[in-house]
């Protein structure tokens, strides 16, 4: 068979098994995350059944990514200026916003330490004997006041167009508070119900168009897996499998053993059921590698583990930016760990404790950056004063790690939200716990009823 037949054969077999889970979620009745566990199997199968020939598989996934991307920004525009509206008084935003940053930070730092007591125990880089690139470029670091500028909005139809979500998110709340300053006053509040009335009727809109794309997940996990597998090039990665290795390692022990150790501790709450429900997120997360793309399905799963629309929201779309612990915690410092064995630099302890300092500010200057690993990466070489070519070397695992880079980001904001409700004294136990049985129509009910007491 040519490779095109090959193509077509694995677009066949696709399309069957996208009617199987249909018919598991229509005639048996399969709950959403078993057939997300489901579709990775299948896409796995796929992938490795069909190596090199899931070109045409892979659209399906892509055209689920760019339809989920269009939703983030007029989600999180309307979705918080409406949450902040019910939250009222800035005291409590003021606490929410507090406990997100430093919770946020707390697990970029975990990240950080990690990478680095890993790249030293296994001496990540010694011996490497590799020419360094010929030429090579380093990405362009923007200047901290640049960036820092670049955090507010400037261009709110630009920042949209770009899904520059910080942006997005600074202005909603300005909106908000002056939502809720004018509506202060008898006279104020009677003025300003149109534009609540259209805030809240946006708000249940795109709640209910991210539901429907939402419920495709399965198939767009079916897709995206099969053409990620399908396309992977073993023998180019071999050189560096013991870095891909130690990085999987260290996202593993922040996505099993940090992130649900803050979170019995901080949140006083068990982490099993944190897994079960947030598996959908996570998978999405792994398969797109794109936090921001991310985001709906991450407050979704957020809702469906008893964490509040408002504070799911907010923290979801603040940790897709901020305080990243796989792209701005474990992956820059564990590139610092590798030139620096692989040139045989003299690095004393303090300078290991100040390459932790530097990823915690870099991860806080290159907020909203797009290619934000490299990013990262660039500038915490540049502030160390290490070679930064060695970036460039590691370019055939960097998308490999980025899968996983991506579900530690995503569940580091999921973790945060979780304790954030639960230390507001918000999060739904019975929902948490599995004692109630979530259903996306529970939104709706939900709306209605905020709706009817405006």
């Amino acid at each position: 068979m040519s490779k095109t037949s090959w193509d077509w054969a694995a677009l066949i077999v696709v399309v069957i098994l996208f009617a199987v889970l249909a018919l598991l979620s229509r005639k048996t009745k399969v709950n959403f995350s078993w057939r997300v566990i489901i579709a990775t199997v299948l896409g796995i199968l796929v992938g490795v059944g069909f190596s090199g020939h899931t070109t045409y598989v892979g659209a399906f996934g892509n055209v689920w990514s760019e339809v989920i991307s269009a939703l983030v920004v007029p989600l999180l525009l309307f979705s918080i200026i409406a949450s902040i509206g019910r939250i009222g008084g800035s005291g409590r935003l003021k606490s929410i916003s507090v406990k997100t940053i430093v919770l946020l930070l707390v697990n970029t730092f975990t990240a950080a330490v990690i990478a680095l007591v890993l790249g030293l125990l296994f001496q990540v880089g010694k011996g490497f004997n590799q020419a360094l690139p010929k030429g090579a470029k380093p990405r362009q670091v923007p200047g901290v006041l640049d960036t820092l500028v670049g955090l507010f909005p400037s261009n709110l139809a630009d920042n949209w167009a770009h899904n520059q979500v910080i942006p997005v998110v600074i202005f909603a709340i300005l909106l908000a508070v002056s939502l809720n300053k004018a509506a202060s006053t008898p006279r104020g509040e009677q003025s300003v119900a149109p534009f609540k009335a259209f805030v809240e009727a946006g708000n249940v809109v795109l709640s209910k168009a991210t539901q429907i794309v939402v419920g495709f997940t399965p198939y767009a996990v079916l897709s995206l897996i099969a053409a990620a597998i399908g396309r992977s090039n073993l023998k180019s990665l071999l050189p560096l499998l013991a870095v891909l290795l130690v990085a999987y390692l260290g996202l593993a022990i922040q996505l099993f053993l940090v992130q649900p150790l803050i979170l019995a501790l901080v949140g006083r709450v068990n982490p099993l059921p944190f897994f079960r429900s947030l598996w959908p997120a996570g998978v999405v997360a792994f398969t797109s590698e794109s936090s921001i793309g991310t985001i709906p399905v991450t407050v979704r799963q957020l809702r469906s583990a008893g964490v509040p629309e408002e504070t799911a929201s907010f923290v979801a779309s603040l940790g897709a930016n901020l305080g990243m612990p796989g792209c701005a915690g474990l992956w820059p410092v564990l590139l610092a760990v590798f030139a620096i064995n692989a040139q045989g630099i003299p690095y004393s302890p303090l300078r290991f404790a100040l390459l932790i300092v530097f990823a915690l500010v870099v991860s806080v200057g290159t907020v909203g950056v797009p290619g934000t690993a490299t990013i990262t990466a660039t500038s915490l070489f540049t502030a160390a004063g290490l070679p930064v070519p060695f970036i460039a070397i590691m370019q055939p695992i960097s998308q490999l790690v980025d899968m996983g880079r991506t579900l530690v980001n995503v569940a580091g904001a999921a973790n945060t939200a979780v304790i954030v409700a639960r230390t507001e004294n918000e999060l739904d136990l019975d929902l948490y716990k599995g004692r109630k049985v979530f259903d996306d129509q529970d939104i709706e009910a939900d709306e209605e009823i905020e709706q009817s007491g405006d």
